[in-house]
């Protein structure tokens, strides 16, 4: 633990009141308006969600939408999990690394991805037009619930792969070989012995997968259309194109509900995670591909990724640099012109120089406050006595600041807009809203790659540093900083990253003039035309190379399983 002096503790108050201006204040004010809009408390917007149906709709389709998305998810993602937890083969670590690229790339990239792959325009309608000679596209999954659960499992594939596939490979065989000796069948032993096992890390990679898809926003809005919309995309449009602040305040209220409902549930079935169990190392439990079985299945299950994965992605990078004429660099020519008439306030590339710039400064401050924060929650806090048990203040705090990640970035683009447009925190207009929103959103990110890095740090260390005469300051820095510094770096990629792709919240607070990547993205696809699509298209690619370098370094610098997530 890192002893502080009186001034220094203050510099703690930093990430604590960060989240509190914010967070915790933006929130009350959807509160506010949600349930006292006109300054006394009123019943009526609760009541009109009650009492319409169309409501009532939007909810049942984000639940069942997220539950469909949810099952296909898991059904393609255990046989896939199998095969990395139980076979050993060349490039598996790459291929997992990989697997993991789509689930950290911006939901309008993401969006735009399956676009190009299926949409009218798309390349396999394309191709399909081409060799039969056929008059209109035969695929018609745009602005199709087919689409939205294409895009679903594209972008959580990877995280239900990652989550089930590590915990399975640390799986011994020793109690399912047991069960085989006594009688049981292969199968029977799996529903018997490893399926209880395993079905913690499964529910747990379920809920997380349900949330993700519960939230949707991006793939919802530009591949569902006008036609579908879950509690994102209505809280948008009641707040930005109907302006009617207190149902899209109510409705945020009802999303806040559900998503905490659901993060307590997740955070049981993690803890289930943690159980004793008699836990083996990966090259233990994996094997070699010997038989024509296994090289089946292998190959079966690397098929599978790869059309699932990298298809979309081909298909985004070749729409872009392809034209009427055949291939071109225009569209990438055109992101930094602004033409006479366009509707934007800026070139297309000053967008790209403002994501940079938003990204800069978000990673400046989420690496300080993340920082800041994973050092306190170091520390050992004065402790607050409830019943006959007491409580560490900072153990309070930890789950305190991993609330952002349990908050659709679409709320919080919300609360800022009714809530700092007025003294003493009138940013409304601010050029500095949106890396404070990026921050909200990356700072559990960095403190959660800090923190195991300090916890890990033996307290010998700073005593040896002491005794041959060190001071706080030279041991932090001589010491600790050494010991972090890969892991910051992880938690600066990661907020870098985060910020670069971040849509939702950008798409509310972000001023006409100064739009990010993403942003411009949404208003290229919002506009006819060839051009733009094309200008959409590269703009993604970018955005996407971004990303994948992003996700590559952390990869790169992160020492082990670097983090908690």
């Amino acid at each position: 633990m890192i002893r502080l002096r009186f001034p220094a503790k203050l510099l703690f108050l930093l990430p604590v009141a960060f989240l509190g201006f914010f967070y915790l204040y933006p929130l009350a004010a959807i509160l506010r308006l949600s349930l006292a809009p006109e300054g006394a408390v009123a019943w009526q917007p609760l009541r009109e969600l009650a009492r319409t149906p169309y409501y009532w709709r939007v909810l049942w389709f984000t639940t069942w939408q997220a539950a469909v998305s949810t099952l296909l998810v898991l059904l393609l993602a255990l046989p896939t999990a199998y095969v990395f937890a139980r076979y050993r083969f060349r490039g598996q670590q790459a291929l997992r690394t990989l697997s993991t690229l789509p689930f950290v790339l911006p939901t309008v990239v993401v969006a735009n991805a399956f676009t190009a792959l299926l949409g009218p325009n798309g390349l396999v309608n394309g191709w399909l037009v081409g060799w039969f000679d056929l008059a209109a596209p035969p695929i018609r999954l745009h602005h199709t619930i087919w689409m939205i659960l294409l895009a679903h499992i594209f972008y959580n594939y990877s995280v239900a792969l990652r989550i089930i596939s590590a915990f399975w490979q640390n799986l011994g065989d020793e109690l399912a070989q047991a069960a085989q000796l006594l009688g049981a069948s292969p199968r029977r032993a799996f529903c018997a012995v490893t399926w209880p096992l395993l079905r913690p890390a499964v529910l747990a990679a379920a809920l997380l997968v349900f949330i993700f898809c519960f939230t949707s926003f991006g793939v919802v809005l530009i591949l569902g259309g006008p036609r579908f919309a879950t509690l994102e995309v209505e809280i948008y449009r009641q707040a930005v194109q109907v302006f009617d602040l207190p149902v899209a305040a109510a409705l945020s209220l009802l999303q806040i509900g559900f998503t905490l409902v659901l993060l307590l549930v997740y955070v049981r079935a993690q803890a289930r995670m943690n159980r004793p169990l008699a836990l083996r190392a990966a090259r233990v439990t994996a094997k070699p591909i010997k038989t024509a079985v296994d090289r089946l299945l292998v190959g079966a299950t690397l098929a599978l990724l790869g059309l699932l994965l990298g298809l979309p992605l081909g298909a985004l990078l070749l729409r872009s640099v392809t034209g009427p004429d055949g291939l071109t660099l225009l569209f990438y020519r055109e992101l930094f012109i602004n033409r006479r008439g366009s509707l934007f306030f800026v070139p297309p590339g000053t967008a790209v120089f403002n994501s940079v710039a938003y990204a800069l400064a978000t990673m400046l401050l989420a690496v300080v406050l993340g920082l800041l924060a994973a050092l306190l929650l170091t520390q050992k806090g004065k402790k607050l006595t409830i019943g006959n048990r007491q409580w560490s203040i900072v153990n309070w705090l930890d789950p305190l600041f991993m609330l952002p990640l349990a908050t659709s970035a679409v709320t919080l683009g919300f609360g800022f807009i009714i809530a700092l447009n007025r003294p003493p925190l009138n940013l409304r207009s601010s050029v500095l809203l949106v890396p404070i929103a990026h921050t909200l959103v990356a700072l559990p990110f960095v403190m959660r790659s800090v923190l195991p890095a300090l916890r890990r740090i033996r307290p010998s260390l700073r005593e040896a540093a002491a005794v041959l005469g060190a001071n706080p300051r030279q041991a932090w820095w001589h010491v600790d900083w050494p010991l972090i510094r890969r892991a910051l770096l992880v938690g600066a990629v990661f907020a870098f990253t985060v910020s670069m792709g971040e849509f939702g919240a950008t798409l509310f607070i972000a001023r006409p003039q100064t739009p990010t990547m993403p942003v411009a993205i949404f208003r290229f696809l919002g506009q006819p035309g060839a051009l733009n699509y094309g200008q959409a298209l590269a703009m993604s690619s970018l955005l996407m190379l971004v990303c994948a370098v992003g996700f590559a370094a952390i990869e790169r610098f992160r020492a082990g399983d670097e983090g908690e997530f």
